[in-house]
């Protein structure tokens, strides 16, 4: 074998990595018959915002974790729904109380967000409102959930959307 046959090789190692991790982790899941509960949830959270954004972490089929949107209250711009519980669920019941939970949001997680649920290895997600849906009535940076998912090889997330999302993006006036 000679220094071109390595050095081949190599680069055809790098490239599958680099493609291998475009593949992603995300798996698109139907919606469960339980979710609409729990979305409920996260609905009604959100109506205690300003900024209409909620979400409940469920573990076991019980709510161990809520939050909504209080970046203008605590003046902090990461206090969406989703950090706002995670830190909550975090403070309650540790790191391990995450890991294969479901969080429920009334709207898809931004990067930031999607960023934090991967990192504590949430297993599942459900959204109301799309990023789509929401870009029609506030400024999004147009990534989705399941567009972070798959730049995420070390993790798969299943991900459910569009539960209850008129209802949802009927807090937007």
């Amino acid at each position: 074998m000679d220094r071109r046959d390595i050095l081949g090789g190599g680069l055809t190692l790098i490239a599958s990595a680099i493609t291998g991790s475009a593949k992603g982790q995300a798996r698109i899941t139907s919606v469960q018959p339980h979710d609409t509960r729990f979305m409920e949830m996260a609905i009604a959270e959100a109506t205690k915002a300003a900024f209409p954004f909620g979400a409940v972490i469920v573990k076991n089929n019980e709510v161990i974790a809520r939050g909504y949107n209080r970046t203008g209250v605590d003046h902090d711009p990461t206090a969406h729904g989703e950090m706002v519980a995670i830190r909550a669920c975090l403070a309650a019941h540790g790191p391990d109380a995450l890991k294969e939970a479901t969080l429920y949001t009334s709207g898809e997680p931004c990067c930031m967000c999607m960023g934090a649920i991967i990192w504590c290895e949430i297993g599942r997600l459900v959204y109301a409102a799309s990023v789509t849906q929401l870009s029609t009535k506030i400024g999004q940076i147009m990534l989705s959930a399941e567009d972070v998912a798959a730049k995420t090889p070390f993790m798969q997330i299943d991900i459910a959307g569009g539960v209850l999302d008129q209802k949802a993006m009927a807090l937007f006036k």
